[in-house]
């Protein structure tokens, strides 16, 4: 009797549809769907052909230009010219076939779950922020997304001094909410 009731549970895994199929949950993997699904749609408004060498190619040119986590995504995909593995093909033949992204970034998960570990970084509103409580860590983080740097800043003071002087020309709108305050 145990031994059918232990059978009956393992038939249960095995026709519940969901925990066998691997399918992506909400926000997992979102790094891998959202960069693959803008770099999708800029091969479609580039009239590319979607071959899968003519993808390759546009793929690696797309990860000469990124940075941060989606960076990363292209290191472990081995479109960037440090990547110790390729599994490039691995997005190229079923983007060329027009796979949805999510179903390429299951697959890719299979190969490589640091793939679906990847999560953007929370964005600071800078708009409602006190900057003198957060941590050098996050200022320098707000200058390097600007692609800024902060060469003889040694205190925080000096770091919120240059994100306030070059807020205007980053993020216009937050730079006018915080003089209305």
């Amino acid at each position: 009797m145990l031994w059918l009731s232990g059978f009956s549970v393992a038939i249960a895994f095995v026709f519940t549809p969901g925990i066998v199929s691997g399918a992506l949950k909400d926000g997992e993997c979102e790094v891998c769907v959202s960069f693959l699904g803008r770099f999708y749609q800029s091969l479609k408004d580039d009239d590319v052909k979607f071959t899968s060498d003519d993808i390759e190619k546009a793929l690696v040119k797309t990860c000469k230009d990124t940075k941060g986590k989606e960076n990363r995504l292209c290191y472990y995909i081995g479109a960037t010219s440090d990547a110790a593995t390729k599994i490039i093909n691995e997005v190229s033949k079923p983007l060329s076939s027009h796979i949805p992204v999510s179903k390429i970034c299951e697959k890719l998960k299979k190969k490589d779950s640091q793939i679906c570990e990847l999560k953007y970084d929370k964005q600071v509103d800078l708009s409602s922020v006190d900057l003198k409580k957060l941590k050098v860590k996050d200022l320098k983080k707000i200058l390097e997304e600007w692609g800024e740097s902060c060469k003889g800043c040694a205190e925080k003071s000096d770091f919120i001094r240059k994100i306030n002087e070059l807020m205007p020309k980053y993020a216009p709108s937050a730079a006018k909410a915080r003089t209305d305050l």
